[in-house]
């Protein structure tokens, strides 16, 4: 199974901050990984594993924004497509970098 947390946390005040700060840093030594900006993944072995990682999410979560936690199967995780865009890079390869001295 894997454990998935999605999170939208408000980051305009210090304390809000620091919030936001203690919570990531509990998913990545609860053993997450960031998968995105504000969405982190676990393998657990079995469901009970998941409630127990769940229920300390629970315990440990900010006081204001929004967490979402999502358990799915390791087969509908491998289901997941990766749409991803044209790399940008800023190197000439063109007349352009030539330098006349």
């Amino acid at each position: 199974m894997r454990i998935i947390v999605l999170f939208d946390l408000p980051v305009i005040t210090a304390d809000e901050r620091r919030e936001y700060v203690r919570f990531r840093k509990h998913l990545i030594k609860s053993g997450f990984v960031m998968m995105q900006q504000s969405v982190y993944s676990k393998l657990v072995l079995n469901t009970t594993a998941a409630n127990a990682i769940i229920e300390n999410c629970r315990k440990n979560k900010p006081r204001t924004g929004l967490v979402q936690i999502l358990a799915i199967t390791e087969k509908q995780f491998s289901r997941i497509e990766f749409l991803v865009g044209e790399r940008s890079t800023e190197i000439i390869d063109n007349d352009k970098r030539l330098i006349v001295l």
